[in-house]
């Protein structure tokens, strides 16, 4: 999208790296190695992969049923959710939580505390710190065009309808979905970002009104030809493997293409003039998606890159280091 910048003061880009935390304890006679980002910006996520493993001295097969972690602010409670299973043997145990972190989120020490339950035993608490670094987002200004106004205003009951799907999706989190547990790449060949991830801007109507909105991905334009030549479209790629659970048209975001990749986290990609993939498919690093487009409520081509991780909007830049620290 264009836009014009009203402040970018003490703007500072900042993309968190995300370098694993290991630490190692014993409880009951099990073993455990814990790998995690002990430091993230607002917008990050929180990954944790754990290890359960009979000691030497432990006889019963290890059952773990469940697991959980919280990541507990000074006042409140900023994120939930379960573990899921990476791998699980007779004598071990491995698995794998995302927390995402508000862009909203304050700079402040936090605890991650992490629940489990041994087969006919009780519950067993790890806490881990964790500490939420200062982030400044940009803040822009979007003039929009009277379609695009149109599109914001529209309260059809298939677009309506549109939107129960969609949340439908990113609010659904299944155990099983572990489709990736690699570094992502960027889904173009372009570096012009035009909008920036959680930027603050600020929308002026037609009308002349204002609302202001929080930009929930990051927005790539196209390269730029040299003026004798047409230009083209953006070839878009899927960043990680995954599977396909929407593949169509939408009123608000055009042609549309949803990717999950692990519970509870999907890549979304807007705004697009053609897919090549289906709902169903499974897609591999690397293949392509669609082409950019101007469909839906945009005012150029471009790609809208959007991640979700427990239906909450994250970074995409962090799923470019190794968040699932398995050193690939």
């Amino acid at each position: 999208m264009k836009k014009h910048f009203i402040c970018i003061a003490a703007f500072v880009f900042a993309i968190a790296i995300c370098q694993a935390k290991n630490t190692k304890l014993s409880q009951n006679s099990i073993n455990i190695n814990i790998d995690y980002n002990d430091k993230v910006f607002p917008g990050d996520a929180v990954f944790v992969r754990i290890q359960f493993e009979n000691s030497k001295n432990r006889k019963k097969n290890l059952a773990i049923p469940s697991a959980s972690a919280e990541i507990a602010g000074e006042k409140k409670s900023l994120a939930s959710c379960n573990f899921y299973a990476l791998g699980t043997k007779k004598t071990s145990a491995e698995f794998l939580a995302g927390l995402p972190i508000s862009s909203w989120a304050e700079n402040e020490e936090c605890q991650i505390k992490i629940k489990y339950k041994v087969q006919d035993e009780g519950e067993n608490e790890i806490t881990l710190p964790l500490k939420i670094e200062k982030k400044v987002f940009e803040s822009g200004v979007i003039k929009l065009t009277r379609e695009m106004s149109s599109i914001t205003t529209d309260t059809s009951p298939e677009k309506v309808e549109q939107s129960k799907k969609l949340n439908a999706i990113i609010n659904s989190i299944n155990p099983e979905n572990v489709f990736n547990l690699k570094k992502f790449i960027v889904p173009v060949i372009s570096k012009r970002r035009t909008t920036a991830f959680a930027e603050r801007i600020i929308y002026k109507y037609p009308s002349g009104k204002e609302s202001t909105s929080v930009h929930t991905g990051i927005d790539f334009g196209l390269p730029k030809p040299p003026s004798s030549e047409a230009q083209p479209h953006m070839q878009i790629i899927a960043p990680a493997d995954g599977k396909i659970v929407m593949a169509e048209n939408r009123i608000a975001t055009g042609w549309t293409v949803i990717i999950e990749h692990l519970p509870g986290l999907y890549s979304m990609y807007y705004h697009m003039s053609e897919i090549k993939v289906k709902t169903g498919q499974m897609i591999k690093q690397g293949e392509l998606i669609g082409f950019s487009g101007a469909t839906g409520f945009a005012n150029g081509e471009h790609l809208h890159w959007e991640m979700r991780l427990n239906s909450m909007i994250v970074n995409p830049d962090f799923f470019m280091n190794d968040f699932a620290f398995t050193g690939n």
